[in-house]
């Protein structure tokens, strides 16, 4: 049952990772996404229904010096599934001119216990500061050196949802979790129609690869399919961890508004 209570890390991880890998060496053809934007899902885990997830895009901010879009994901488990609940709240900072993130926020509280973890990244993904800290204790800082263009997931999905996705196309990224680092890489392999509670929808189906540990270590790859309209919507993922296996389906979505964005030149002279 302990491992059961254990989902709500595991479906915001995997609404994150949605496409995550697909975002790298490839220009933006466009606006998919805008502030106000919000996604729900319907987790099952094990095969029961454990939960809910919500992926929101909130208004304009300013963090760390630069103009960001707080992207915030939460999940909730179902008071019926496991023996306490599990509640998680990610927000990583978007950058919409650089199309790249500035860092993110993680509150998360199992157990009535309570976890921070804050990640600044460089403007050029190529380092990062990360500070821990778990209920009471004093927090923990560190310091990273990354490939340049690195992101963390939940960022690297908003930026693959701007790119022209085709079918027998692969892609790579580096991702930094905050304390592990590894180059994932995904395959489109066609194109299917799936239908959640939010409808049927026509879809790119994406085996993704991934090198996680613990928990979230993979037996085989993920599978995730997104919307083959303008957004690239994820609208069902599916993936087999150590911890269990866990589906997450779109149930409810509702478009942000289009925003006009000055687009940085991240070239290197």
């Amino acid at each position: 049952m302990r491992s059961l209570s254990r989902w709500g890390f595991t479906a915001a991880a995997v609404v994150g990772l949605m496409g995550s890998t697909l975002a790298h060496a490839q220009e933006p053809t466009g606006s998919a996404f805008g502030p106000g934007e919000q996604a729900q899902y319907r987790v099952r885990y094990l095969g029961l229904t454990a939960g809910t997830a919500t992926v929101t895009v909130g208004a304009p901010m300013t963090q760390w010096g630069q103009s960001v879009w707080p992207i915030v994901s939460t999940a909730k488990s179902d008071d019926l599934v496991g023996v306490y609940p599990i509640k998680s709240r990610f927000v990583s900072y978007w950058n919409a001119g650089s199309q790249r993130v500035a860092g993110s926020d993680l509150h998360s509280e199992e157990n009535r216990k309570r976890r921070r973890q804050r990640i600044q990244l460089t403007a050029d993904g190529a380092g990062a500061k990360v500070i821990k800290q778990k209920e009471s204790d004093a927090p923990r800082e560190s310091e990273h050196t990354l490939p340049e263009g690195t992101m963390d997931v939940a960022g690297a999905t908003f930026a693959l949802r701007g790119q022209e996705l085709a079918v027998g196309r692969s892609y790579s990224y580096p991702v930094f979790t905050g304390s592990k680092q590894f180059t994932m890489s995904a395959t489109v392999e066609g194109r299917e129609t799936v239908t959640t509670p939010a409808g049927a929808r026509d879809t790119f189906k994406v085996r993704v690869h991934t090198d996680f540990g613990g928990k979230l270590e993979s037996k085989r790859d993920m599978v995730a399919y997104l919307s083959a309209d303008a957004h690239h919507v994820p609208v069902r993922i599916e993936a087999d961890f150590a911890l269990g296996t866990v589906v997450a389906e779109l149930t409810d979505y509702k478009p942000g508004r289009v925003v006009a964005v000055a687009r940085a030149d991240n070239s290197v002279d």
